[in-house]
Protein backbone atom coordinates (compact mmCIF):
# COMPACT_ATOMS: atom_id res chain seq x y z
CA UNK A 1 0.00 0.00 0.00
CA UNK A 2 1.51 3.42 -1.12
CA UNK A 3 -0.05 6.62 0.65
CA UNK A 4 -1.47 8.97 -1.76
CA UNK A 5 -3.63 11.64 0.28
CA UNK A 6 -5.33 11.50 3.50
CA UNK A 7 -8.54 13.26 5.04
CA UNK A 8 -7.60 17.10 5.76
CA UNK A 9 -8.63 18.72 9.55
CA UNK A 10 -11.81 20.99 9.24
CA UNK A 11 -10.44 24.51 9.78
CA UNK A 12 -7.18 25.32 11.60
CA UNK A 13 -3.70 27.61 9.97
CA UNK A 14 -2.68 26.58 6.97
CA UNK A 15 0.44 24.31 6.72
CA UNK A 16 2.93 26.87 6.66
CA UNK A 17 5.87 24.80 8.56
CA UNK A 18 4.91 21.66 6.62
CA UNK A 19 5.74 23.17 3.45
CA UNK A 20 8.82 25.14 4.84
CA UNK A 21 10.53 21.98 6.17
CA UNK A 22 9.94 20.46 2.68
CA UNK A 23 11.28 23.32 1.47
CA UNK A 24 14.21 23.56 3.82
CA UNK A 25 14.91 19.29 2.82
CA UNK A 26 14.71 20.39 -0.86
CA UNK A 27 17.29 23.10 -0.86
CA UNK A 28 19.58 20.67 1.16
CA UNK A 29 19.41 18.56 -1.06
CA UNK A 30 20.49 20.53 -3.69
CA UNK A 31 23.23 22.06 -1.48
CA UNK A 32 24.63 18.35 -1.23
CA UNK A 33 24.13 18.19 -5.35
CA UNK A 34 26.04 21.03 -5.38
CA UNK A 35 29.16 19.55 -4.28
CA UNK A 36 32.07 19.49 -7.01
CA UNK A 37 33.09 15.91 -6.70
CA UNK A 38 32.18 12.45 -5.55
CA UNK A 39 34.52 12.51 -2.73
CA UNK A 40 33.55 16.33 -1.80
CA UNK A 41 29.59 15.20 -1.34
CA UNK A 42 30.66 12.11 0.85
CA UNK A 43 32.51 14.15 3.30
CA UNK A 44 29.64 16.75 3.42
CA UNK A 45 27.58 13.78 4.71
CA UNK A 46 30.47 12.43 6.55
CA UNK A 47 30.65 16.21 8.19
CA UNK A 48 26.79 16.91 8.74
CA UNK A 49 25.43 13.40 9.38
CA UNK A 50 24.84 11.80 12.45
CA UNK A 51 27.94 9.64 12.81
CA UNK A 52 26.90 7.19 15.74
CA UNK A 53 30.85 6.87 16.91
CA UNK A 54 31.06 10.87 17.23
CA UNK A 55 29.24 10.12 20.09
CA UNK A 56 30.56 7.69 21.71
CA UNK A 57 33.88 9.60 21.56
CA UNK A 58 31.92 13.07 22.89
CA UNK A 59 33.82 14.92 20.04
CA UNK A 60 34.13 15.70 16.65
CA UNK A 61 35.68 13.30 14.41
CA UNK A 62 37.19 14.65 10.64
CA UNK A 63 35.73 15.62 8.38
CA UNK A 64 35.04 18.32 10.90
CA UNK A 65 32.09 20.91 11.07
CA UNK A 66 32.26 24.94 12.47
CA UNK A 67 29.93 23.90 15.55
CA UNK A 68 29.67 21.50 18.30
CA UNK A 69 29.75 17.95 17.08
CA UNK A 70 25.92 17.39 18.44
CA UNK A 71 24.60 19.94 15.60
CA UNK A 72 24.41 16.82 13.69
CA UNK A 73 21.26 15.91 15.43
CA UNK A 74 19.54 19.01 13.35
CA UNK A 75 21.75 19.28 10.48
CA UNK A 76 21.18 15.35 9.47
CA UNK A 77 17.72 15.41 9.72
CA UNK A 78 17.41 17.95 6.15
CA UNK A 79 20.10 15.57 3.90
CA UNK A 80 19.32 12.72 2.46
CA UNK A 81 20.77 10.07 0.21
CA UNK A 82 19.43 10.72 -3.38
CA UNK A 83 16.43 11.35 -5.12
CA UNK A 84 13.83 8.59 -3.75
CA UNK A 85 15.09 9.02 -0.59
CA UNK A 86 13.88 12.70 -0.54
CA UNK A 87 11.06 12.20 -2.62
CA UNK A 88 9.42 9.07 -0.52
CA UNK A 89 10.27 11.75 3.18
CA UNK A 90 8.74 14.78 1.36
CA UNK A 91 5.50 12.88 0.48
CA UNK A 92 4.89 11.19 3.94
CA UNK A 93 5.70 14.33 4.99
CA UNK A 94 2.97 16.76 2.72
CA UNK A 95 0.35 13.61 3.41
CA UNK A 96 0.17 13.60 7.26
CA UNK A 97 2.43 16.68 8.61
CA UNK A 98 -0.59 19.39 7.85
CA UNK A 99 -3.05 17.78 9.60
CA UNK A 100 -0.96 17.65 12.80
CA UNK A 101 0.40 21.69 12.03
CA UNK A 102 -3.25 22.16 11.49
CA UNK A 103 -3.98 20.66 15.03
CA UNK A 104 -0.60 21.73 16.73
CA UNK A 105 -0.29 25.50 15.56
CA UNK A 106 2.86 26.40 13.46
CA UNK A 107 5.32 27.03 16.76
CA UNK A 108 4.05 23.83 18.40
CA UNK A 109 4.74 21.48 15.77
CA UNK A 110 8.13 22.71 14.40
CA UNK A 111 9.10 21.94 17.70
CA UNK A 112 7.62 18.25 17.76
CA UNK A 113 8.93 17.79 14.66
CA UNK A 114 12.72 18.32 15.38
CA UNK A 115 12.17 16.71 18.63
CA UNK A 116 11.21 13.38 17.26
CA UNK A 117 14.22 13.86 14.49
CA UNK A 118 16.61 14.15 17.70
CA UNK A 119 15.11 11.11 19.80
CA UNK A 120 15.35 9.00 16.32
CA UNK A 121 18.98 10.02 16.16
CA UNK A 122 19.21 8.80 19.72
CA UNK A 123 18.20 5.53 19.41
CA UNK A 124 20.23 5.16 16.22
CA UNK A 125 23.13 6.32 17.94
CA UNK A 126 22.06 3.97 21.01
CA UNK A 127 22.14 0.57 18.90
CA UNK A 128 24.73 1.44 16.90
CA UNK A 129 27.38 3.24 19.05
CA UNK A 130 30.27 2.33 17.43
CA UNK A 131 29.96 2.95 13.74
CA UNK A 132 31.52 5.18 11.83
CA UNK A 133 28.63 5.51 9.14
CA UNK A 134 26.83 8.99 9.03
CA UNK A 135 23.10 8.76 9.36
CA UNK A 136 21.21 10.95 7.17
CA UNK A 137 17.46 12.13 6.53
CA UNK A 138 13.88 13.29 7.99
CA UNK A 139 13.05 9.91 8.42
CA UNK A 140 13.59 10.05 12.04
CA UNK A 141 11.52 13.12 12.52
CA UNK A 142 8.76 11.85 9.95
CA UNK A 143 8.27 8.63 11.82
CA UNK A 144 7.58 11.09 14.67
CA UNK A 145 5.00 12.65 12.55
CA UNK A 146 3.20 9.30 11.36
CA UNK A 147 3.45 8.07 15.24
CA UNK A 148 1.42 11.47 16.54
CA UNK A 149 -1.10 10.81 13.22
CA UNK A 150 -1.40 7.22 14.34
CA UNK A 151 -2.71 8.69 18.16
CA UNK A 152 -4.54 11.35 17.06
CA UNK A 153 -6.55 9.94 13.62
CA UNK A 154 -6.55 5.86 13.90
CA UNK A 155 -9.55 6.22 11.73
CA UNK A 156 -8.98 8.83 9.34
CA UNK A 157 -9.34 7.70 6.14
CA UNK A 158 -5.73 6.93 3.69
CA UNK A 159 -6.10 7.01 0.22
CA UNK A 160 -3.49 4.21 -1.04
CA UNK A 161 -2.40 2.83 -4.67
CA UNK A 162 -3.20 -0.23 -4.82
CA UNK A 163 -2.99 -2.97 -8.01
CA UNK A 164 -6.42 -2.19 -8.35
CA UNK A 165 -6.44 1.58 -7.82
CA UNK A 166 -6.95 4.49 -5.66
CA UNK A 167 -8.35 3.02 -2.05
CA UNK A 168 -9.44 4.16 1.13
CA UNK A 169 -7.87 2.68 4.42
CA UNK A 170 -7.94 3.13 8.15
CA UNK A 171 -4.61 5.34 9.16
CA UNK A 172 -4.46 2.42 11.91
CA UNK A 173 -4.14 -0.01 9.46
CA UNK A 174 -1.56 1.84 7.17
CA UNK A 175 1.01 3.18 9.84
CA UNK A 176 0.03 0.09 11.83
CA UNK A 177 1.72 -1.71 9.37
CA UNK A 178 4.30 0.43 8.73
CA UNK A 179 5.73 0.29 12.22
CA UNK A 180 5.43 -3.30 12.27
CA UNK A 181 7.88 -3.33 9.38
CA UNK A 182 9.91 -1.43 11.22
CA UNK A 183 9.97 -3.21 14.07
CA UNK A 184 10.48 -6.47 12.21
CA UNK A 185 13.68 -5.02 10.58
CA UNK A 186 14.79 -3.01 13.52
CA UNK A 187 14.95 -6.41 15.48
CA UNK A 188 16.38 -8.06 12.79
CA UNK A 189 19.18 -5.21 12.71
CA UNK A 190 20.18 -5.72 15.80
CA UNK A 191 20.79 -9.11 16.13
CA UNK A 192 22.71 -8.70 12.81
CA UNK A 193 24.45 -5.91 14.14
CA UNK A 194 24.51 -4.17 11.10
CA UNK A 195 23.70 -2.00 8.33
CA UNK A 196 23.67 -3.41 5.04
CA UNK A 197 20.63 -2.24 3.61
CA UNK A 198 21.61 1.65 4.62
CA UNK A 199 17.87 1.97 6.61
CA UNK A 200 17.98 3.17 10.16
CA UNK A 201 15.63 1.09 11.51
CA UNK A 202 15.97 1.78 15.05
CA UNK A 203 16.32 5.85 14.16
CA UNK A 204 12.03 5.28 12.77
CA UNK A 205 11.51 3.23 15.70
CA UNK A 206 12.56 5.79 18.50
CA UNK A 207 11.03 8.72 15.99
CA UNK A 208 7.76 7.02 16.09
CA UNK A 209 7.87 5.88 20.02
CA UNK A 210 8.78 9.69 20.74
CA UNK A 211 5.41 10.86 18.21
CA UNK A 212 3.61 8.89 20.47
CA UNK A 213 4.61 9.94 23.80
CA UNK A 214 4.86 13.87 23.02
CA UNK A 215 1.69 14.16 20.72
CA UNK A 216 -0.99 14.52 23.29
CA UNK A 217 1.57 17.03 24.78
CA UNK A 218 1.90 19.13 21.88
CA UNK A 219 -1.86 18.90 21.06
CA UNK A 220 -3.05 20.12 24.62
CA UNK A 221 -6.11 22.65 24.43
CA UNK A 222 -6.49 22.52 20.43
CA UNK A 223 -9.81 22.05 19.11
CA UNK A 224 -9.50 18.75 17.41
CA UNK A 225 -12.42 19.02 15.01
CA UNK A 226 -11.65 16.02 12.83
CA UNK A 227 -9.45 13.85 15.52
CA UNK A 228 -11.33 10.06 15.56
Amino acid sequence: MFPVGDEPVKGGPAAVVTWALIALNVLAFLLELSQPTAAALAAFIDAWGVVPREYSAARDLAPTIPLPFWSTLLTSMFLHGGWMHLGGNMLYLWIFGDNLEKVMGHVRFVVFYLLCGVAASAAHILFNSGSGVPAVGASGAISGVLGGYLLLFPKNQIRVLTRGGIAAVPAIAVLGLWILIQFVNGMGSVADTSETDGVAYMAHIGGFAAGLLLVKLFAVGRRLEAVA
